[in-house]
């Protein structure tokens, strides 16, 4: 989310995180995506789920993975659990 949300808790439905996440541009989208699968199991299962959701929409696919994570570890994968650590190749 942005610095002004650091250490505090918000609660939020998910029609605003759709919302919220329909705001971000297709790069931030891929970026956090790319943070969170990388951290995921990487077998058929796994990514099946998000292709389910997708329907061949890659916007989609970006936000489902990330709705994921954000429900396993609680926020962004940029900012909370272990995909804070991955370091991306083409980080801008």
């Amino acid at each position: 989310m942005t610095d002004e949300m650091d250490d505090e808790l918000w609660e939020v439905t998910l029609a605003e995180f759709d919302e919220w996440l329909g705001k971000m541009n297709t790069r931030e989208l891929q970026k956090e995506a790319a943070r969170a699968i990388s951290t995921m199991q990487a077998d058929n299962n796994s990514i099946h789920k998000f292709n389910k959701e997708a329907h061949h929409n890659s916007h989609l696919w970006y936000k489902a993975v990330i709705k994921h994570y954000v429900w396993e570890y609680g926020g962004m994968p940029s900012e909370v659990g272990p995909g804070a650590e991955v370091k991306l190749v083409l980080d801008d």
